[in-house]
């Protein structure tokens, strides 16, 4: 396996809460910024249920997560991030979250978006995924494909000046299935900045630390780099040079074949 090496010049990440996007593809979404793409953060909800102490408010817990992780996509250097204030704990793949995520990649025009990969239910048999994380990673699928690009899908939005748009590439993290792996060796220290701004949630960082440098180094190995971040890979739309690879291919083995 070697290091995928495809970038976009725009991106979107779609998370359920503030911080997933920071323990998902932070360091991959930093090195691609820092190469010249440009990236931008959704975060479903903004985390409010996020507390162990049942008395805590809602309200302000959700207004710190927000403060955390727009510190946080300062440092991995996203353009902005959109909270779409769905309820913590209870996100639904409907209707409803679909336009919302339509609208931003509308809005925005990413070539790829980033999101959880929602078959992971049981990611390697040591606990549950998080049913938030499941229905983001299905509404932002859904929301590329078919919906952002179908001007029949929403069409008020069409009326509004948001054109349809095509995504074309769908990389699902925190996947049990990768098929791709991202040489991040010279970013992850920035994923770990990001991940310290949610302080909040994090009161061992130390430990932390520890578990995603082994993680990134284990994946890392496998394409023998100090660090990667791993994706299920979907390529909904080919580049123009693919095609035109794929067509000369199409075109030799038709001749070697009359």
């Amino acid at each position: 396996m070697e290091a995928h090496t495809w970038r976009p010049a725009r991106f979107m990440v779609i998370a359920a809460h503030p911080d997933d996007a920071d323990f998902g593809p932070a360091a991959t979404a930093a090195k691609w910024i820092d190469a010249g793409s440009v990236g931008w953060l959704v975060c479903c909800t903004s985390g409010d249920a996020g507390a162990e102490d049942p008395g805590t408010d809602p309200l302000e817990l959700a207004a710190l997560r927000e403060r955390e992780q727009r510190a946080a996509a300062a440092v991995v250097g996203y353009a902005g991030v959109t909270f779409l204030h769905m309820p913590d704990g209870a996100l639904v793949n409907d209707l409803i979250l679909r336009e919302h995520l339509v609208r931003e990649i509308r809005t925005f025009r990413p070539d790829a978006v980033l999101a959880t990969d929602p078959e992971n239910t049981f990611p390697r048999d040591q606990g549950v995924n998080h049913t938030d994380h499941r229905a983001a990673g299905f509404a932002a699928a859904d929301a590329v494909y078919p919906a952002a690009r179908n001007p029949m899908a929403f069409p008020a939005m069409i009326r509004g000046g948001l054109a349809a748009h095509r995504v074309r590439r769908l990389y699902l993290f925190w996947t049990h299935k990768a098929t791709v792996h991202v040489d991040v060796t010279a970013t992850v220290d920035r994923k770990l900045d990001a991940l310290r701004a949610h302080a909040s949630q994090l009161k061992d960082f130390a430990a932390i630390e520890k578990r995603i440098r082994e993680w990134t180094a284990e994946l890392g190995a496998e394409i023998g780099v100090a660090a990667a971040e791993s994706f299920h890979l979907i390529v909904i739309d080919d580049d123009e040079a693919e095609q035109t690879a794929d067509e000369e291919t199409e075109l030799a083995e038709s001749g070697s074949t009359a």
